[in-house]
């Protein structure tokens, strides 16, 4: 394994004990650099190795749509650890106080954890560290180039990020090794997961319908990526942007909890996809822009609010504060898609009832939203709590780049200037029009 992908986040005294990989991020037992780095250290020390997740009552305002994902997808990696004897057990609270009383009681020895830019993932990873006085390490499973190794600071654009990428991309496109069977046995007695009991626990909005059209799982993503390289990926260029289109690849939950890796996506892509545009379109999302936006959301604190937006964007956005606003929306109305246009309403409705928006439909949809709304301030929350209550991809990198893209020109550069915009980027109705059937859009959102 490429030593790039792994850091020490706290020095401490090796004793003899079992290793922990406290999983979080990457929520999968095949293809995870940072478990397989957990069960190297493990074996050359002759130690048991066990895995952890900390299951809080709720995070980043996600409701039961999410919890119910995230879990069902647990539930089948515990059958994985099973057969690789490795005890996976589910710690019910914040992790800032259950893994350093599990880390004491177990006497754990060292403790490996994926990574994550998110804010509030760096200070539960800063407060365990504080509370333990064992080796404390890191690893990069996200992303296929470790992010603090693909740049040392916050890009001002994909053009800025890409050749950075390009230049080193090969070299970590190392082959997975198999997660082995763990030879020596973890002795401390543990309980199966009550995963009935476990659904129960999140205290978060269950009145958000859960998804059936997809099913969670590392097993279900193998399926969905093969199909989409066999049945997709040969439209994928010129259909992504056309929301009557079956183009996209369906990946993003996945992604998102990790529950496949986007190396072993590329992988397969270059494996079995044609060498063409289409090709290189979906590495360009997979790799340029998603780990952009995990570079934007590591390198900048303030990811989620209108300080992160660069300074061009905050001052054209400042002039024009009092711009006069057609429409003005409260979030009720927001939530509703009760608004005077039917296309930003039908993309409202297909995120409520499907946990997805298509991705051009989510760039008009934010833009709007700061159209109608008195401030960027207000845009910027009301666009980031309704993408969290109800996309399955909801509280990701990905999300608070886009939405910053949209809104504060994030990654964008800066356009002709016009009301309420200034100059960021604008998108219109009568632009979607000479893109797509808009109106075969609304119709199929409305017989979802």
């Amino acid at each position: 394994m490429k030593q790039e992908r792994i850091r020490l986040l706290k020095d401490g005294v090796r004793k003899k004990g079992p290793v922990l990989y406290w999983m979080s991020r990457d929520q999968r037992a095949h293809d995870n650099w940072a478990l397989l780095y957990a069960q190297e250290m493990a074996l050359r020390a002759k130690a048991p190795l066990g895995v952890v997740f900390c299951l809080v009552s709720e995070f980043l305002g996600a409701s039961i749509r999410q919890y119910s994902f995230m879990l069902k997808g647990l539930k089948e990696t515990e059958q994985y650890f099973k057969e690789k004897q490795i005890p996976f057990i589910l710690l019910e609270g914040p992790p800032v106080k259950r893994l350093p009383e599990f880390a004491h009681q177990h006497g754990i020895s060292a403790l490996v954890t994926d990574f994550d830019p998110l804010r509030i993932k760096k200070e539960w990873k800063k407060k365990v560290a504080q509370q333990i006085k064992i080796p404390f390490f890191e690893v990069d499973a996200h992303n296929i180039i470790p992010c603090w190794h693909a740049s040392p600071k916050k890009e001002f654009a994909a053009y800025t990020f890409r050749p950075k990428v390009k230049r080193i991309l090969d070299e970590f496109f190392e082959p997975f090794p198999p997660l082995k069977k763990h030879p020596i046995p973890w002795k401390a007695e543990y309980a199966p997961t009550d995963w009935e009991d476990a659904r129960k626990s999140p205290k978060v909005d269950r009145k958000v319908a859960e998804i059936e059209w997809l099913k969670p799982g590392e097993k279900e993503a193998k399926r969905i990526l093969k199909n989409f390289i066999k049945n997709k990926l040969s439209d994928y260029d010129q259909g992504r942007n056309d929301p009557n289109r079956d183009a996209p690849s369906d990946l993003s939950p996945y992604l998102h909890f990790g529950q496949v890796s986007a190396q072993r996506i590329a992988l397969e892509v270059l494996k079995d996809g044609a060498k063409d545009q289409n090709q290189d379109a979906f590495l360009e999302e997979l790799i340029v822009r998603r780990e952009l936006a995990d570079n934007y959301c590591y390198y900048n604190a303030d990811y989620d609010i209108f300080k992160g937006f660069p300074d061009w964007a905050k001052k054209t956005l400042n002039e024009h504060r009092k711009d006069k606003r057609e429409y003005v929306y409260s979030y009720k109305q927001f939530e509703e898609g009760k608004t005077h246009d039917a296309l930003w309403n039908a993309a409202q409705k297909q995120m409520i009832k499907t946990g997805k928006m298509h991705g051009y439909m989510r760039m008009y949809w934010a833009k709007k939203i700061l159209e109608w709304t008195k401030s960027p301030e207000r845009a910027q929350k009301i666009a980031i709590d309704l993408n969290d209550k109800y996309e399955l991809d909801g509280r990701d990198p990905n999300g608070y780049a886009g939405i910053a893209w949209s809104i504060g020109g994030v990654h964008d550069r800066a356009w002709f200037n016009r009301p309420i915009f200034g100059k960021i980027r604008f998108m219109s109705a009568k632009g979607a029009l000479s893109k797509f059937d808009v109106n075969a859009y609304i119709s199929k959102v409305e017989t979802l």
